[in-house]
């Protein structure tokens, strides 16, 4: 899970847990978020949790964590999703949201073990009227196309609403 140390990243972190997973790698850039939900999520479990201290833009590095644990599913919940933010900083926006989605697809349309691979968008994605939403419009086009590409992973796109209790809503 990418952005596993947000609100939506954290929530499915908690219901994979309960599919029973051989393994749950948890990626964030955040050391304070990461670990947070690492201590919240390892207690009274017996699942193998991997903390992954990286940012999604770093293609070796995401590729090579895909590679060494022979992940099955991504899902790609790390964005920043706070029209402001993004509006006062849309370099950081466009490099985080359209980059970092690249990132995910190409090092998964790299890696044999690799099945399918979720994108987790947003309702401002459709018609965007702001930079963050245009950067969600982005990427799932990113994702159809590696629909396109790959005949042997299946790239889903999920669209949220503003969730309630998340960080920033």
């Amino acid at each position: 899970v990418t952005g596993a140390g947000g609100s939506i990243g954290g929530e499915l972190c908690r219901q994979i847990l309960d599919l029973s997973p051989n393994r749950l790698i948890i990626l964030d850039h955040s050391e304070y978020c990461l670990y947070n939900l690492y201590e919240k999520l390892i207690a009274n479990c017996s699942i193998e949790i991997v903390p992954v201290l990286s940012t999604i833009t770093e293609f070796n590095r995401v590729k090579t964590v895909m590679n060494k644990y022979s992940i099955n599913t991504v899902y790609h919940a790390a964005a920043y999703k706070h029209v402001p933010m993004v509006e006062l900083n849309p370099v950081d926006g466009i490099r985080n949201n359209i980059l970092g989605t690249y990132v995910c697809v190409k090092a998964a349309l790299s890696e044999d073990s690799i099945e399918s691979v979720v994108l987790i968008s947003s309702d401002k994605a459709v018609r965007p009227t702001n930079i963050m939403g245009a950067t969600k419009r982005f990427s799932e086009l990113i994702f159809q196309s590696a629909q396109d590409l790959s005949h042997n992973i299946i790239f889903s796109i999920v669209r949220f609403g503003n969730v309630l209790d998340s960080t920033g809503s």
